[in-house]
């Protein structure tokens, strides 16, 4: 666990170039963010709650780290998903095993930690990928645990959603609501649970009707996290272009 939880600087520098460049550009037209992934001062406990539609999520979530925020966050991952990607263990990821609910405790247990030595931690409390439009979220107990755990911690709820539009390449955009506070351990850990998933559900479907809203484009109030990428039909226009330009040159 130490050693998965722990992130490597240096391989966090070069993944983050690749991840932007070879990744992200090669298969997203357009990704941003909307809020701010800093809702509370260094050394206040965060948990981030996000709805789990892509194995692009993590990725995306990278990106966003790099670009626009100066905490430490930590994500975690299905144990099963990081054995086969052992990279996300250097970028931050925390493993949970959730063969039993014994290995779960323990997972979360090391997560309750994280947060009270005040740093971010990211949930995914569906516990599995799950169709984007899926409703309801249908969350797991954990994020009610981790709160019961560790009381004075801020809620911040997450959505992103996965658009395709006038380009080829998809878009995607990361939605920060507000951050919530509560008296967790009074509320209990299941009506915890259900009230961030009402909450997040409500937000989910304000962002799908943004992007809706967009036509094709991207919603309004979201920040671009990295420059555009060009989809082929964008360069298929851009030689439509050149040719005329040289057609009309040569008087054709």
């Amino acid at each position: 666990m130490s050693r998965l939880v722990n992130p490597s600087p240096l391989f966090s520098r070069v993944f983050a170039r690749y991840n932007e460049r070879c990744l992200l550009r090669r298969h997203f037209h357009t990704v941003g963010l909307r809020g701010t992934l800093d809702p509370a001062p260094q050394g206040q406990p965060v948990l981030y709650v996000m709805n789990h539609s892509s194995w692009w999520d993590g990725l995306v979530l990278y990106q966003a780290f790099r670009r626009a925020s100066t905490r430490r966050h930590y994500v975690l991952m299905d144990e099963a998903q990081l054995a086969r990607y052992r990279f996300f263990g250097r970028l931050g990821a925390i493993p949970i095993d959730r063969a039993s609910a014994r290995a779960s405790l323990r997972s979360l247990d090391a997560a309750a930690e994280l947060l009270r030595e005040g740093s971010g931690v990211w949930l995914f409390p569906q516990g599995e990928i799950r169709h984007l439009e899926e409703r309801p979220l249908a969350f797991r107990t954990g994020a009610g645990y981790l709160m019961e755990r560790c009381p004075t911690v801020l809620v911040q709820p997450a959505t992103i959603y996965y658009s395709h539009g006038l380009h080829q390449k998809a878009d995607v955009s990361l939605w920060l609501g507000e951050p919530l506070y509560g008296d967790w351990p009074q509320l209990g850990r299941k009506p915890a649970a259900q009230r961030i998933q009402d909450i997040l559900e409500a937000q989910l479907d304000a962002h799908r009707a943004q992007v809706v809203a967009a036509a094709g484009g991207p919603p309004a109030h979201f920040n671009p996290l990295l420059a555009p990428g060009r989809s082929t039909s964008e360069a298929f226009d851009a030689f439509k272009k050149g040719v005329a330009r040289w057609s009309s040159f040569f008087g054709r």
